[in-house]
């Protein structure tokens, strides 16, 4: 920055300037020499006190002897985000984490802190943004955005656009005891599928409930993951479907897996494979072919957040205590302990390795 006009303060190496806004003073320290043979000098500015000034001053020239200081930049939180940490940890991230993480930023941190300098963000800013988003978000979801907080500043210290991480001074909220999981008993359950038995997807519905599938796993499964023919009948878990354009493998080994099927959710989906090529056969060529299992009418993949939703409308009109669609998975896990099958048997059953 160039120098302001300014007075020598009684205190080395601080000056201050007189304005319409008060008194501010400016901390200059030497960095080294330019080419040129010249001192290079880096100017601090904004403190409002002459203590603060001396404060920094301190640390300033402690930095400098411990070989980490960062020279004053006008590079702003979004501008760093944007063009310098996301472009660089896209490649390394799974789409969907990459995606979640930019959202999130995005959503919940540029607009309110992005225009202010990278330099300028401190704990307290931090700390006033986590407590106003927790007014409409939950403490998992404030921490979560914290946690993508810290690591993007945390880059920013060690490429050295930051002295220190003000995330790591930060307070996260904290998390409060979850509930306990809201699940269907076996009554209840037979009554959903009685309920949608007419249902277009009625094998999906019977098999999230049979089998304890994930959302994304049961709208990414295909025709090749089924031996319906095997003894016993069996599926394997490969990949899951993350957005109607996006899926992915299992992000462990144990999350590939087989599970054996019961006859008379074999017999389901050999009626829903039949009701699918009839639909196939009348589209005719405007039907995308992808080997789902579960697609809409013309082949294409399933938005998951509308299969949700679809779940959401079935449990409403068959007059049932409302769970969200990933507790039918739990409701699976329940009802085998409640009939004598061990916790190792269930988990090893959710998480077999092929």
């Amino acid at each position: 920055m160039s120098k302001p006009k300014m007075k020598k303060t009684s205190e080395t190496g601080i000056f201050k300037r007189e304005g319409k806004q008060g008194t501010r003073y400016y901390v200059v320290v030497d960095v080294g020499v330019k080419e040129n043979g010249k001192r290079d000098q880096r100017w601090h500015s904004g403190f409002r006190t002459l203590r603060d000034a001396r404060k920094s001053r301190a640390e300033i020239i402690g930095r400098l002897d411990r070989g980490n200081y960062v020279a004053p930049s006008k590079l702003t939180l979004r501008t760093f985000v944007e063009d310098e940490w996301l472009p660089s940890i896209e490649t390394r991230l799974r789409p969907s984490t990459f995606t979640s993480y930019a959202g999130n930023l995005r959503k919940h941190v540029i607009p309110e802190l992005g225009s202010y300098r990278l330099q300028q963000i401190t704990p307290s800013m931090l700390n006033k943004l986590y407590a106003d988003l927790g007014g409409s978000l939950s403490a998992s979801t404030v921490r979560y955005v914290h946690s993508i907080t810290r690591r993007a500043l945390a880059d920013a210290e060690k490429w050295d656009r930051l002295a220190r991480n003000p995330a790591d001074r930060a307070t996260a909220p904290k998390l409060v005891k979850p509930k306990q999981l809201r699940t269907w008993t076996a009554v209840e359950l037979r009554r959903y599928l009685a309920h949608v038995s007419d249902d277009r997807l009625y094998a999906a519905w019977r098999l999230s409930a049979m089998t304890g599938l994930r959302r994304g796993e049961l709208l990414g499964l295909r025709w090749r993951d089924l031996d319906l023919d095997s003894s016993p009948p069996r599926m394997t878990v490969a990949e899951t479907l993350i957005g109607a354009r996006e899926s992915s493998t299992p992000k462990t080994a144990e999350g590939r897996r087989n599970i054996d099927l019961d006859p008379g959710t074999v017999s389901i989906l050999r009626v829903h494979r039949k009701s699918q090529a009839e639909e196939r056969l009348a589209l005719g060529p405007g039907y995308q072919d992808r080997d789902l299992v579960f697609c809409g009418e013309d082949g294409s993949p399933l938005w998951p957040r509308t299969f949700s939703r679809m779940f959401d409308r079935h449990s409403n009109a068959a007059d049932l205590p409302r769970i969200p669609l990933k507790n039918l998975r739990h409701t699976h896990a329940t009802l085998l302990l409640a009939n004598g099958v061990p916790p190792k048997v269930i988990q090893n059953a959710w998480a077999t390795r092929t």
